[in-house]
């Protein structure tokens, strides 16, 4: 029987973006923080400033969240007073979900800050896009291998 040779964990993939990630994690929760905004709100806030008013529904098909994750991140974001969320006229089951003027007012001092933070990292804008291409090439090969459908 042949020897398997080690894959070593300098040399994993996974382990290259389980790095970075971390490392995105703690930029963003110091970047946020005069927001009082965690990663996941920030993202729900960016798609809320992009497409709102949204279904609960909605929201979470862009986020790829469910319901149950969803809720208590909506429910801080409501008690910070981000956004408001009230059922549809037209289907009591939905729960739509609305920018306050706080969010509106803060849209382009949340961006104005994040941008200014990303000016830190020093990346040009060819390394964005190139890091930009390689995640999205990465993630369509593991939606294949999760999904056949896809």
């Amino acid at each position: 029987m042949p020897q398997i040779q080690p894959i070593h964990l300098d040399e994993q993939l996974c382990f290259q973006v389980y790095s970075a990630n971390k490392k995105f994690n703690h930029f963003y929760q110091q970047a946020l923080k005069p927001f009082d905004l965690t990663y996941p709100q920030y993202i729900a806030m960016l798609t809320l400033w992009q497409y709102a008013p949204l279904s609960v529904k909605q929201l979470g098909e862009y986020l790829h969240l469910d319901s149950g994750t969803l809720t208590p991140l909506l429910k801080r974001l409501e008690s910070h007073g981000w956004i408001s969320r009230s059922r549809s006229r037209s289907d009591e089951r939905t729960v739509v979900i609305q920018l306050t003027d706080k969010a509106k007012e803060q849209q382009n001092v949340v961006y104005g800050h994040i941008n200014s933070c990303f000016d830190i990292l020093g990346l040009t804008p060819d390394e964005k896009e190139t890091c930009m291409q390689a995640m999205t090439t990465l993630e369509q090969k593991l939606d294949l291998y999760n999904d056949p459908q896809v």
